[in-house]
C-alpha cells in the first residue's frame, strides 16, 4: 500500500490539512532525521529519550546497550512512540500569537521485539552507521561477535504511522496586514562544517570524500 491507514492513535485531528498519511513522506522524514525521540512506559512511569535510528524497507530499528532499560522493556514486546521531527524555517508573523515553525514530523506507533538474530543484528548495526554516513561501513571496523552480544537492537514494523507538516509564510489576521512589523520566513537547514581529524591519525591519511560532500538525503 502506498498510504497507511488512519487509527484513533495516528489521526491527525488538529489542523489536519497538515496531515498525511503517505508511506513515502514517513520513509522521507525517517531518513532524513538523525536521531528520534523514543517513548515507552516502564512500571507506569512514561519516557521519553532520544536516540538514533535506521529504516531498512518497512522496518525501523533501534541499538544501544544491553543495560539500556528503553531498549530492555521494548525488547520485552512492549508498545512505543517513535517521532522525529526536521525544522526547516523560522516563521515571523505580524502578531506574536501567529509565529510557528515550518516543519515536517513522522509519528509511528506500535509493539517492538528484540533483535536476537546476529545476521539481522549486523545488517541494523551497519544501517545505523550508513544513516549517519553513507559509505562510512566500508570503512569502519565491523563489530565483533563480542560487540554483537554486548549491544541491544530492537525493531519495530512499520504499520501504524503519520506524518505531519507545515510550510509557507505566516497566516495573519486581516486587520494585522496593515503594521508595520516586518513578516516573513527564515529557512533554516542543517549544514556541515569543515571535518576535525583525531590528532592521532597518520600523517597524509585524509577525510573520506563521503564526509566532504556529506549530506541527508
Amino acid at each position: 500500500m502506498s498510504s497507511y491507514e488512519p487509527t484513533e492513535r495516528t489521526r491527525v485531528r488538529r489542523k489536519p490539512g497538515r496531515g498525511s498519511y503517505d508511506r513515502e513522506l514517513v520513509d522521507r522524514v525517517l531518513d532524513e532525521a538523525l536521531i528520534c525521540h523514543l517513548g515507552f512506559v516502564e512500571d507506569g512511569q512514561p519516557y521519553v529519550i532520544p536516540t538514533i535510528h535506521a529504516r531498512v524497507g518497512s522496518r525501523l530499528y533501534l541499538h544501544g546497550s544491553k543495560a539500556s532499560r528503553a531498549l530492555g522493556a521494548l525488547g520485552e514486546g512492549g508498545d512505543c512512540c517513535v517521532t522525529v521531527t526536521l525544522i526547516d524555517g523560522l516563521v515571523l508573523a505580524r502578531s506574536a500569537l501567529h509565529h510557528s515553525l515550518n516543519y515536517r514530523s513522522a509519528m509511528i506507533f506500535g509493539v517492538a521485539g528484540r533483535v536476537d538474530d546476529p545476521a539481522e543484528k549486523a545488517i541494523a548495526l551497519e544501517a545505523v552507521v550508513e544513516h549517519i554516513a553513507p559509505g562510512r561501513s566500508g570503512d569502519a571496523r565491523a563489530p565483533t561477535r563480542e560487540e554483537l552480544d554486548a549491544t541491544e537492537v530492537v525493531s519495530l514494523e512499520l504499520q501504524e504511522a503519520s506524518a505531519k507538516l507545515r510550510e509557507g509564510g505566516p497566516i495573519d489576521n486581516a486587520e494585522d496586514i496593515g503594521l508595520p512589523v516586518w513578516a516573513g520566513q527564515l529557512p533554516l537547514s542543517l549544514v556541515p562544517g569543515e571535518p576535525a581529524a583525531e590528532p592521532d591519525l597518520p600523517p597524509g591519511l585524509e577525510a573520506p570524500g563521503y564526509l566532504r560532500s556529506w549530506r541527508r538525503p
